[in-house]
C-alpha cells in the first residue's frame, strides 16, 4: 500500500523497483514457508523447525539482493560470487515454496526452461537454441529486469495485491453478500432463475476474484444448491457454476489480474485493455445467460421460491456498495490513475461507504476489516510466488533465443495458414494452461504462443486476448478442468461429465476468439459502423447458437432442426471485416436466422388450437 500510494517518493527515499520487488517477494517466500506444509493440503498445527529455517533463509537471501542490487546490478556480467550463491539459493526455494504451494506442474514446467537454457546446443531441430552456464543464467534470472524482478513479479507485488485487498474488504463489509442478493432479487422472479442468479453473481464476483475455483467456492456454495433445488441436474449445476465463474476471468476491470500485465506487455494504457475485453466477455455471458434460460424451459423449471428471494427494500439499501466501482472507474478512465492507486480510492470508498450505511441492519466491525489484511497476506503467497517463477520463463526465452525459435516453429507449422495456425495456438494454449492458476496461464502464453501470432500480422491485442481466453477455457476442458472439478465437488456430481457439460455451455468462449482475430470490430476496433453492425450480428449469432446447443426453443428441436440454427449462428457471428465478402455470410445468417425463428412462432403461437373432439359416450 505505501509503494501504490508513493510514500517512498514523499519521504524521497530513492528505491529501485526491483528493490521493492525483491523484498515483498522475501515476504512472500518466508509466508509460503510458515503457512504451506511440505505435504499438500495437510492441517497446519504448528510450524517444524526446518520450515522456520527455510522462512528465515528465505528472507534473508530476498532481503540481500534487495539491500544490494544496485550494486551487483552493474558488475552482474563479473558473475560475483555473492549474487551467484544467493540467486542459486533463492531459485532452490522458490521452486519448493511453488511445488507445496501450485502443485507439481508449474515446477516442472518451469525447471523444464531452465533444463532447456543449461543445455539449448543439444537440441535438434529448429528448437536448438545457443546454451549459458550455470553462474551466468543465475545471474540472469535473479537480478536482470527479464527474469525473475522483473514484469510479472512487480504487477504482483502491486496491484494484485491491492485488488485482493479489495475483494477481502468486500466481504468483509458486506459487499459479496449484496451483490449476490442483488442477483436472487433481481433473477430469482424468472424460469431458471437459480441458475440466471449463479451466472450474474459470478459475474460480478469474478471480475474482481482473481481466481476461477475461489470464485466457483465463493459463490457456489449458495447457488449449486439452489441451482439443484430448482430441478437442474447436479452436473448441469455445477457445469453453470463452473463457466460463470471462469468466465470471472475474462470480464473487466480485473480480468484475474491478465488485464494490468496485458497491458504492461503490450505498452498501451489499461482502459484500452478494459475496452477491447467488454465485448467478447459480455457474448460470452450472454450466451452462458441464454443457455440457462432455454434448458430451464426445455426441463419446466421455474422461479426460485419465495421465501428464498429476498425483498427489493431490504436489498437496495446496500447500494452504495456500487459506489467504490464508480470511483475505481473514473479514477482510471478519467484521472488515468495506476491500477493500484485508483483501487486503494475505491478500498477508502468502500470503507467509508460501509461505515455510514451499513449492510441488512448492520455495520462492519473493525476486527473483521483488520483481519482482512492478514487473510490478504495469506491469499497472495501463490501470486508472488507465480509471478517470480513467471519471471524464469522469460528469462530464459530471452537469454537463449528460445522464443524467437518457438515462434517461428509455430509460424513454420502453421505453413501460412492462420486458421490452421489458430486452430494449433488454441491446442496449445489448452494443454499449457491445464492445472495453472489465472496469472501463470497467461504470463507463460503471453510469452510462448502470442509472439508467433503477432509474427503473421494479427493485432497484438487480439494476440494477447486470444491466448488469455484459451487459456483460461482450460479450467473447464477435461482432463484437467480444476474449475468444473471443484463446482462437481460442491454438487457432488461426475467431475468428467461436468466438464464436459461445462464445455457445452462455454461454446462461445471456443468461437468469439477466431472471430475477434479475424476482425478486431468485436474488440471496438474499427468505424463505428462497422463496429455497430458486428456487435448486432455476434449477439444473433451467439442467441441462434445457444438454440442449436439447447436444442430447444419454443418446443424441442431435432437434430435438422439444430444443425440449421447452428448454421445460421455461426454465418451471423461472423464479422463483415473477417475476410472479403464476410458481409454476404452476416445476410445469409440473419436471414436463414429470422426464417427459422418465425417458422417456429408460426407452428406454435401461429396455428389454432385443434378442435376438441366430443367425448365418447
Amino acid at each position: 500500500m505505501a509503494w501504490s500510494v508513493g510514500i517512498y517518493q514523499i519521504l524521497a527515499l530513492s528505491i529501485y523497483t526491483e528493490q521493492f520487488a525483491a523484498a515483498m517477494l522475501g515476504a512472500g517466500l518466508a509466508l509460503a514457508y510458515l503457512h504451506l506444509p511440505a505435504r499438500r493440503h495437510a492441517p497446519r498445527t504448528r510450524v517444524p523447525w526446518y520450515d522456520w529455517l527455510l522462512a528465515s533463509a528465505s528472507f534473508g537471501a530476498a532481503m540481500y539482493l534487495a539491500v544490494r542490487y544496485a550494486q551487483l546490478v552493474d558488475i552482474i556480467l563479473l558473475r560475483p560470487l555473492d549474487a551467484v550463491l544467493v540467486g542459486s539459493a533463492l531459485i532452490a526455494l522458490i521452486f519448493e515454496a511453488l511445488r507445496r504451494g501450485t502443485g507439481k506442474t508449474l515446477p516442472v514446467i518451469v525447471a523444464v526452461f531452465i533444463a532447456y537454457a543449461l543445455l539449448a546446443n543439444h537440441v535438434p531441430g529448429p528448437l536448438q537454441g545457443r546454451a549459458t552456464d550455470w553462474q551466468r543464467l543465475v545471474g540472469y534470472l535473479v537480478i536482470d529486469i527479464n527474469g525473475m524482478l522483473g514484469l510479472p513479479l512487480k504487477i504482483g507485488a502491486t496491484i494484485v495485491v491491492t485488488f485482493i485487498l479489495f475483494g477481502g474488504l468486500l466481504s468483509a463489509t458486506g459487499g459479496s453478500r449484496f451483490f449476490t442478493e442483488l442477483a436472487l432479487a433481481g433473477m430469482g422472479r424468472f424460469r431458471g432463475g437459480s441458475a440466471k442468479i449463479a451466472v450474474v453473481a459470478s459475474a460480478l464476483f469474478g471480475s474482481i476474484s482473481g481466481s476461477a475455483v475461489a470464485n466457483v467456492v465463493a459463490t457456489g456454495v449458495v447457488t449449486i444448491p439452489m441451482i439443484k433445488k430448482s430441478g437442474y441436474a447436479p452436473h448441469q449445476a455445477a457445469a453453470i457454476e463452473a463457466v460463470a465463474s471462469t468466465g470471472g476471468q475474462l470480464m473487466p476491470p480485473v480480468m484475474g489480474a491478465a488485464a494490468f500485465l496485458m497491458a504492461e506487455f503490450l505498452q498501451i494504457p489499461y482502459s484500452e485493455v478494459v475496452l477491447a475485453a467488454l465485448v467478447p466477455a459480455l457474448l460470452f455471458y450472454v450466451a452462458l445467460f441464454i443457455q440457462a434460460d432455454l434448458e430451464a424451459a426445455r426441463r419446466g423449471i421455474t422461479r426460485v421460491d419465495e421465501a428464498d428471494i429476498p425483498r427489493w427494500r431490504d436489498v437496495l439499501p446496500g447500494l452504495h456498495f456500487a459506489v467504490p466501482f464508480a470511483v475505481l472507474i473514473i479514477a482510471l478512465f478519467a484521472y488515468n490513475m495506476q491500477p493500484e492507486t485508483a483501487v486503494l480510492w475505491s478500498a477508502l470508498a468502500l470503507i467509508v461507504g460501509a461505515f455510514a450505511f451499513g449492510y441488512g441492519g448492520q455495520r462492519p466491525r473493525l476486527k473483521p476489516l483488520l483481519d482482512t489484511f492478514r487473510s490478504t497476506g495469506i491469499a497472495v503467497i501463490e501470486i508472488i510466488l507465480i509471478t517470480a517463477a513467471a519471471g524464469f520463463v522469460i528469462g530464459v526465452l530471452s537469454i537463449s533465443g528460445l522464443g524467437f525459435n518457438l515462434t517461428l516453429a509455430l509460424v513454420q507449422i502453421g505453413g501460412g495458414n492462420l486458421i490452421l495456425l489458430l486452430a494449433l495456438a488454441a491446442v496449445v494454449c489448452i494443454l499449457l494452461g491445464m492445472g495453472l492458476p489465472t496469472v501463470g496461464v497467461y504470463v507463460l502464453l503471453a510469452a510462448l504462443v502470442a509472439p508467433a501470432m503477432v509474427e503473421v500480422g494479427i493485432e497484438p491485442i487480439a494476440a494477447h486476448l486470444y491466448v488469455m481466453y484459451f487459456g483460461m477455457m482450460s479450467m473447464i476442458t477435461p482432463p484437467v478442468a480444476v474449475a468444473a472439478y471443484a463446482a462437481a465437488g460442491l454438487a457432488r456430481a461426475d467431475p468428467m461429465r461436468t466438464g464436459w457439460e461445462a464445455c457445452r455451455f462455454g461454446w462461445s468462449a471456443f468461437i468469439v476468439p477466431f472471430l475477434f482475430v479475424l476482425s478486431p470490430t468485436l474488440l471496438l476496433i474499427g468505424a463505428p459502423a462497422e463496429i455497430a453492425l458486428a456487435l448486432v450480428t455476434a449477439t444473433l449469432g451467439i442467441w441462434l447458437g445457444s438454440i442449436a446447443t439447447i436444442g430447444y426453443f419454443m418446443r424441442p428441436m431435432g437434430t435438422g432442426l439444430r444443425i440449421l440454427f447452428g448454421a445460421a449462428g455461426i454465418l451471423a457471428l461472423i464479422p463483415a471485416g473477417a475476410f472479403p465478402g464476410a458481409v454476404i455470410t452476416d445476410i445469409a445468417g440473419a436471414g436463414l436466422g429470422a426464417a427459422l425463428i418465425a417458422r417456429e412462432f408460426w407452428l406454435v403461437r401461429g396455428r389454432a388450437p385443434p378442435a376438441r373432439q366430443p367425448a365418447r359416450p
